[in-house]
């Protein structure tokens, strides 16, 4: 083999290893994201508890807070009556608001509508709020 044949031999198997690196990476990048859809999330544990006060919630009020990581909302349509509800929209994962006045729910990107019990009023969610149990313990709500 002359010198010639063994330099463009060398080149060639250092580009070789150098496409081969490069397409990894880039396999890599391209499947992560997939990956992370894919994946299960972290829910908090499947036992997470949130504690509440009852004088947070006023009657006919809402009150906003996090469970399992997502934003959630307890209120009391009567008095001693409790609802928890995930304050994210089903149409596109907005937050939904609460309008004292309607008493019910608004979602401020397209519109939905939302009862205080959180079934469809108008809009294009396409199914309820999800709901959570809620237990009263003396001076606390417990959610969960």
């Amino acid at each position: 083999m002359s010198e010639t044949s063994a330099t463009n031999q060398q080149r060639r198997t250092f580009l070789g290893i150098l496409l081969g690196g490069v397409g990894a990476t880039l396999g890599a990048v391209f499947a992560w994201p997939v990956f992370r859809f894919l994946a299960p999330r972290e829910t908090g544990g499947a036992g997470s508890l949130v504690r509440v006060a009852k004088k947070d919630v006023q009657v006919g009020g809402a009150f906003f807070f996090n469970y399992k990581g997502h934003p959630a909302v307890v209120l009391q349509p009567k008095a001693g009556d409790y609802i928890a509800l995930t304050a994210v929209c089903t149409h596109l994962g907005c937050i939904v608001k609460w309008v004292n006045e309607k008493g019910e729910f608004l979602c401020p990107c397209h519109g939905g509508r939302f009862s205080a019990t959180g079934q469809v009023l108008g809009g294009p969610p396409p199914r309820p709020l999800e709901t959570y149990s809620v237990k009263i313990e003396e001076t606390d709500l417990v959610v969960g």
